[in-house]
C-alpha cells in the first residue's frame, strides 16, 4: 500500500537508498537513478533551512549539544548555529 501523495523528500531518500542497497536489482537501481534525475533534479529534493521549522531545528541542535556521541567539533558547530539563529544554546526552551 503506497501513498500517492507522499513527501517528495522522503520519496527521493527512498530512491537513493535503493541505489545503494546491495539487495536491489540492477534494473531497479537504474530506474531509481532515472527517477531521481528526471523528477528530483538528481536527488536534490531535501528541505532547505528556510523550509524547516526553527523550533524543530533548535531542538535538533540542542540534542546534538547534549549527545555524548557527538564530537566536540560537532557540538561547537551546533552551538554556533543556535547563536546564529539568535538562541542561547544553554538556555532551556519551553
Amino acid at each position: 500500500m503506497g501513498r500517492a501523495g507522499g513527501d517528495p523528500a522522503n520519496k527521493a531518500r527512498g530512491y537513493k537508498a535503493a541505489i545503494k542497497n546491495p539487495r536491489v536489482s540492477q534494473p531497479a537501481k537504474e530506474h531509481a537513478k532515472q527517477v531521481l534525475e528526471q523528477e528530483y533534479e538528481g536527488g536534490a529534493a531535501s528541505s532547505s533551512d528556510e523550509e524547516k521549522k526553527p523550533s524543530n531545528v533548535a531542538r535538533g541542535l540542542k540534542a546534538a549539544i547534549h549527545n555524548p556521541n557527538v564530537t566536540d567539533y560537532g557540538k561547537m558547530q551546533a552551538r554556533a548555529k543556535m547563536e546564529e539563529m539568535g538562541m542561547d544554546p544553554e538556555k532551556p526552551e519551553d
